[in-house]
């Protein structure tokens, strides 16, 4: 039984792995010149949303908190893929698994940037709540 448990526990790391590196796939992907204005679009939101800190359903709710990250980056991330011709794809995997190998990617203007954006929507949330209120 021990056996079968290190197997699936295996599997998942093994899956987080390649959503990671497929992510940053992704990301590359959104730089590229050749991808489409629209997927470009999608994917910078599926890749915003993988990265960022803030979840629409919070991980300490329990189970649903990491549904969201189970179910919705995959599948935003499948549909990007789709949407992104598929010799930058290709390229794009082979450079993000050539810096993964190398070690985590940091890119900290896009860390910056999406910090910004969610500080942005909450600056407008909370000026909205305030003119509710008076």
């Amino acid at each position: 039984m021990d056996k079968n448990r290190e197997s699936f526990i295996e599997k998942w790391k093994q899956r987080a792995r390649n959503l990671k590196k497929e992510t940053y796939a992704l990301f590359l992907a959104y730089k590229d010149p050749r991808t489409p204005w629209y997927a470009k679009l999608f994917t910078g939101l599926v890749v915003a949303y993988a990265f960022s800190p803030i979840d629409l359903i919070p991980d300490f709710i329990p189970v649903l908190g990491y549904l969201d990250d189970l179910v919705l980056v995959p599948l935003g991330a499948a549909v990007a893929i789709k949407m992104i011709p598929p010799e930058v794809m290709a390229e794009c995997r082979a450079k993000a698994q050539a810096e993964m190998d190398k070690g985590k990617p940091v890119n900290w203007i896009v860390a910056a940037v999406i910090i910004m954006v969610w500080v942005g929507l909450a600056v407008l949330c909370v000026r909205w709540v305030w003119g509710m209120v008076k």
